[in-house]
């Protein structure tokens, strides 16, 4: 049985791509920044932005007959909590993957081989040439292995690394050993790169704080595609300021960094405007995932990636 008939999407491109819309489903343009006007009381179903989504997720409780709220991130901070545990919420977990590896790698070898240094050099017209670390015979620690960690671990196996992999528990699962939390600390001191794609949550605020940070050697690379949170900015802020650490970030916290934070001017840092899934496989990929959510909302199935089920729970909807 259909029990979603009316979703709303951020904004009319997005209706336009998707329609027409499986089923009797109907769709209503809503920026969430402004109420929905007479369209309120029907909508079921809400399909977040994909940029600053956090800024409207308040607008959520004005939705009086919500059951369901899509992402189009793979992060869902917050989301949960704004709609209520009456509502179910399902994030775009996959959709991203590719491109934040991608770019995960790209920095990692920026860094590490100078080139964010080489294009200042490259402005002020000098040629410089320095001997630089290389990525081939490091030891990569890589936190979470979710579908963004996976893709990444792939795409450096074959630059000749040594790859670590922590997750939320101690495991053994197909690609082999997988570190626990309490072991970051011990971790840490035996590798050149850290690279976290954790999601942020109560476990993972601030894992990687002034602790972690001074058990990485002198030298080593702190790495962050995920969400800014999960390190600590002011404990990296004093690391890479100092000049003991190097830090190549597409998240940080707060984002975007306040103007004149000693982030922006510092040399060993390399950042990046929170780009990671902005890519052209951006586009193709949500509406492939979006119009199966579709699908499973006309047709009264289960929607994937669910983070939250809300009516979804067994026996319920």
């Amino acid at each position: 049985m259909q029990h979603v008939h009316t979703v709303s999407l951020p904004d009319p491109q997005l209706l336009a791509d998707l329609s027409p819309l499986p089923g009797n489903l109907r769709g209503v343009v809503w920026d969430m920044k402004d109420a929905p006007g007479k369209d309120l009381g029907e909508i079921n179903a809400v399909i977040l932005p994909y940029i600053n989504a956090g800024a409207v997720l308040g607008s959520l409780d004005k939705v009086p007959a919500l059951k369901f709220v899509q992402t189009q991130s793979t992060g869902y901070d917050g989301v949960c909590e704004a709609a209520g545990p009456a509502a179910a919420v399902a994030t775009a977990s996959g959709v991203h993957a590719a491109a934040t590896a991608e770019l995960a790698v790209g920095l990692i070898l920026a860094k590490l081989r100078g080139i964010d240094q080489a294009v200042r050099d490259q402005q002020a017209e000098r040629w410089k040439p320095q001997r630089r670390q290389s990525l081939a015979d490091r030891k990569v620690l890589l936190l979470g292995i979710g579908g963004i960690g996976r893709e990444l671990a792939r795409r450096l196996e074959p630059f000749e690394v040594t790859i670590t992999r922590l997750g939320s528990r101690a495991r053994t699962d197909a690609d082999g050993q997988v570190h626990g939390p309490d072991e970051l600390m011990a971790l840490a001191a035996d590798h050149d790169i850290l690279v976290s794609v954790l999601p942020l949550n109560d476990t993972t605020h601030h894992l990687v704080g002034q602790e972690v940070l001074a058990a990485l050697p002198n030298g080593a690379l702190v790495v962050n595609v995920g969400r800014g949170a999960v390190v600590s900015t002011e404990a990296l802020t004093r690391e890479v300021v100092s000049g003991r650490l190097q830090c190549a970030i597409d998240v940080v916290d707060p984002e975007p960094l306040p103007a004149g934070h000693p982030l922006w001017s510092a040399e060993n840092a390399l950042i990046t405007p929170h780009v990671g899934g902005n890519a052209s496989a951006f586009e193709p990929r949500i509406l492939k995932l979006l119009r199966r959510q579709l699908e499973a909302l006309a047709t009264g199935q289960t929607p994937a990636n669910l983070v939250q089920p809300g009516p979804f729970r067994q026996g319920t909807f």
